[in-house]
C-alpha cells in the first residue's frame, strides 16, 4: 500500500517489530515472527502473513514452501506500539517442525514435554 502511515509502529534499532501470530477465533498463539516496514506493508496488501527472516536476511511469506499459509483476518498493535498481534486463519500447521503451533512443548516437572500431535512430517515437506 503506497503511502501507508507506519508512524504508529515502533520498529527496533535494526528496523524490526515482533509479530505474535494467533488463531483469529481461538486466540491460540501459533508463532512469533519479525516484520520490517516492507513485510508489514506486504502483509496488509496481500492478506498473507509476510515476515523478515533474520537468519536468511530476506522477506518470506509464511507457507511459500510448505503451503501452510496464514490468511490474515486482523492486525492489532499493542499500547506501546512496539509489538503486533496478528489473527490468522492458519492453513495446516504454523510450525516448521510439523506442529499446528510452535509452542508445542510444555514444562512439566522440570522437563519439556510435547503436548501436541504433529500435523505433518517436515522431511516430506521440506526434503
Amino acid at each position: 500500500m503506497v503511502g501507508m502511515d507506519l508512524s504508529d509502529l515502533k520498529f527496533d534499532a535494526i528496523g524490526l517489530i515482533p509479530a505474535v501470530v494467533c488463531d483469529h477465533e481461538t486466540n491460540e498463539v501459533l508463532m512469533v515472527g519479525y516484520m520490517n516496514a516492507e513485510s508489514f506493508s506486504a502483509t496488509v496488501e496481500t492478506g498473507h502473513a509476510t515476515f523478515w527472516s533474520r537468519s536468511r536476511q530476506k522477506l518470506w511469506v509464511k507457507g511459500e514452501t510448505s503451503g501452510h499459509f496464514q490468511n490474515v483476518k486482523w492486525i492489532r498493535l499493542d499500547c506501546d506500539g512496539d509489538c503486533l498481534l496478528i489473527g490468522v486463519d492458519q492453513v495446516g500447521a504454523a510450525c516448521h517442525v510439523g506442529y499446528r503451533t510452535c509452542f508445542y512443548r510444555e514444562l512439566r516437572d522440570g522437563q519439556w514435554q510435547v503436548i501436541y500431535e504433529q500435523v505433518f512430517d517436515p522431511k516430506q515437506t521440506y526434503g
